[in-house]
């Protein structure tokens, strides 16, 4: 375990003159915030046939066009990629316009499989909060990107989008099969040298996407690590760090509930296999195939102690884990400190062979 610089920590009390206690800080707390609609904070609306509507504004990314691929200064480029065609599904792929080579040979790069977060609900490839940090990985660890365009809830309810992460490795394994697949990929990239990563819910695809992939036939690819940004599960009974964080500004209980309703399949309870691993599924036997695996969370995430639930079960698997837990922080800060996403990066530059 590691720990960055401490900080000043999210609300501190220490100026309170007021006795604490668990049971005066819950009332003082439930006196304090007014009630929280989940709606409105996910920014989204319901719609009579169940689907729902995304009110949010998000600032999107197109991928490089053709003029600006020659241009000087850029030091990653992008394109979309069909996945599946039935399912609407693409991929975007980030590759570093600066790539190291000799005389004879151009290095071949290492992949991240990438998930974006949006609890399942919201957001895309192209958004501006997850299009950054690619670049930043595929630039700054000389990687390969690719981020997949996945089906969100509640209109494609889990599993359909760990069934979107298998089909994204299986279309890998194809393009380094073909000898017409893929230019960027067959010109570059490593195959044998494949993370996948995920952030928030995004991380939650990551691990079962990666429980499908150590099942799976995916020769020449290898999988050599999971990483997990904060990744996000659930459970019938409330843990400390959910009751604590309760009326957290990012993700408070209301909206926790909410995403886990809409995400799994109707009338699912939250210790479903798909958003509690410790449940028992037809993935569990796979836990122990999986290659090394590295956390990120931080002490101010409500869902901090399921990352450690997390940590503890793959432990007791034999699996490989390199876990940070930082004690100041909160659920996805490294998206707005940029001190933060630079500890990340350094974890990565460790962790990626």
């Amino acid at each position: 375990m590691s720990e960055e610089p401490k900080t000043t920590k999210r609300g501190n009390n220490n100026e309170s003159k007021e006795k604490s206690t668990p049971a005066a800080d819950a009332e003082r707390t439930e006196e304090k915030v007014p009630a929280i609609d989940p709606y409105e904070r996910l920014k989204i609306a319901l719609n009579p046939d169940g689907s729902i509507t995304r009110l949010a504004e998000v600032l999107l990314v197109p991928p490089t066009t053709e003029e600006e691929m020659s241009l000087p200064g850029l030091t990653v480029v992008t394109k979309d990629v069909p996945l599946n065609a039935e399912k609407e599904t693409y991929v975007r792929i980030y590759r570093p316009t600066k790539i190291p080579s000799n005389d004879t040979d151009v290095a071949r790069l290492p992949i991240i499989v990438y998930f974006h977060c949006g609890a399942f609900i919201m957001f895309s490839v192209d958004n501006v909060f997850d299009n950054e940090p690619c670049s930043r990985y595929c630039s700054e660890l000389l990687a390969i990107v690719i981020s997949v365009n996945f089906r969100l809830a509640p209109e494609h309810k889990l599993p359909a989008v760990y069934e979107d992460g298998a089909d994204a490795i299986l279309w890998l394994k194809n393009q380094a099969l073909d000898p017409n697949g893929e230019q960027w990929l067959r010109d570059y990239a490593d195959f044998s040298r494949c993370y996948i990563l995920g952030s928030s819910t995004g991380a939650t695809i990551a691990y079962y996407t990666a429980l499908h992939a150590v099942g799976m036939d995916i020769e020449p690819v290898k999988l050599s690590g999971v990483i997990l940004n904060q990744p996000f599960f659930s459970g019938t009974k409330k843990t400390k760090s959910e009751r604590k964080y309760k009326n957290d500004m990012i993700i408070p209980a209301p909206a926790i509930d909410l995403m886990v309703e809409l995400a799994l399949p109707e009338g699912a309870d939250p210790d479903h296999e798909c958003l509690n691993p410790k449940t028992k599924s037809a993935y569990y036997d796979n836990i122990k195939k999986l290659p090394r695996v590295l956390i990120r969370g931080f002490e101010g995430d409500p869902i901090l102690d399921r990352q450690m639930e997390l940590v503890r079960l793959l432990i007791r698997h034999n699996v490989p884990v390199t876990a940070h837990f930082s004690e100041f922080g909160f659920h996805l800060v490294d998206f707005i400190d940029p001190k933060r996403h630079l500890t990340m990066l350094g974890y990565l530059k460790e962790f990626l062979l």
